[in-house]
């Protein structure tokens, strides 16, 4: 009777687990499709962050969402193993738990392809002063706008070949030169790119020396490319006290785990404990985006 009791409980604990799994991943996936369909219908209108948009350069949504929901089953199987193993068997603690980690699981991947993203995008915005640079010596050299951008594309490496490969295709396929570079704009959002779009477009609408006006322009991404360097510099130590502040007492807790298990192990094995390790993991999250919207200033 007894073993029919403890199999029926942890029956029990499995459903209620698979149905609180189930009904995160369908929560997170509702989210996570309803915020990419809102971003792909404000691109055109809202341009100041193009890394949603650039996440499926390097996955698929599919596998996306496949990597997503494995890593979380795997991670919340993990901690039901680890609880077990500590002798924890409170559902209460389980199940929140496990939902957690399964969270944690899927929101991840995400935050991964989305820092490959960004460092890409990064990459992209500091070869902007080299391309007017380039499109600057060029013009002055006697080139028109398209050989000097197809002259820049071949030395060029990264991101920023990527992208002009591309703008030449759609010039070639008969888009104007405007309207493609508009196109890379709308890929990657940079506000440096587009003062170059904009002093290319007049130029060409209204005349005038476009290599002038792009050597005026290159100047003032100079100055701001320098500026943002030293504010990058200036904020560094900040975003490094950000990340020791909320990994210190993470070590701690884990160090003072296996010094002293016995002091610790009601934290692992009481609600109370699982209580106070969520407050303290959400007080942690919070300081750290505290800390990093202030060492984040925007130029």
């Amino acid at each position: 009777m007894n073993s029919i009791s403890i199999l029926q409980r942890y029956g029990i604990y499995l459903l209620v687990l698979v149905a609180v799994v189930l009904f995160v991943y369908i929560l997170i996936s509702l989210i996570q499709s309803f915020s990419m369909e809102h971003a792909d219908r404000k691109i055109k209108e809202d341009r100041s962050e193009g890394v949603a948009n650039n996440i499926y350069y390097f996955v698929r949504r599919t596998t996306l969402q496949q990597i997503q929901l494995s890593l979380g089953i795997l991670l919340s199987g993990i901690l039901i193993a680890v609880l077990i193993f500590c002798q924890v068997y409170e559902p209460l603690i389980i199940v929140p738990a496990a939902a957690v980690f399964f969270t944690l699981g899927m929101i991840s991947p995400w935050l991964y392809f989305a820092a490959k993203a960004r460092k890409r995008a990064d990459l992209f915005r500091n070869s902007i002063l080299d391309l007017a640079l380039g499109l600057t010596s060029g013009l002055r050299a006697g080139q028109a706008l398209p050989q000097a951008l197809e002259v820049f594309s071949r030395r060029c490496e990264g991101p920023m070949k990527e992208e002009l490969t591309i703008v030449l295709r759609e010039y070639r396929l008969g888009l104007e030169l405007s309207a493609a570079l508009q196109r890379m704009y709308d890929r990657i959002p940079c506000e440096d790119l587009q003062l170059l779009i904009i002093s290319i477009r007049l130029t060409t609408q209204s005349g005038g020396s476009m290599a002038d006006v792009l050597a005026k322009i290159t100047q003032m991404i100079r100055g701001r490319t320098e500026f943002q360097q030293k504010l990058q510099a200036l904020t560094a130590q900040g975003r490094f006290e950000a990340l020791a502040m909320a990994l210190a007492p993470l070590l701690a807790f884990l160090l003072l785990f296996f010094i002293n298990n016995d002091l610790m192990l009601p934290m692992v094995q009481t609600a109370i404990g699982w209580c106070a390790i969520g407050i303290m993991l959400t007080l942690e999250v919070i300081g750290y985006f505290v800390i990093r919207s202030i060492v984040n200033i925007e130029v």
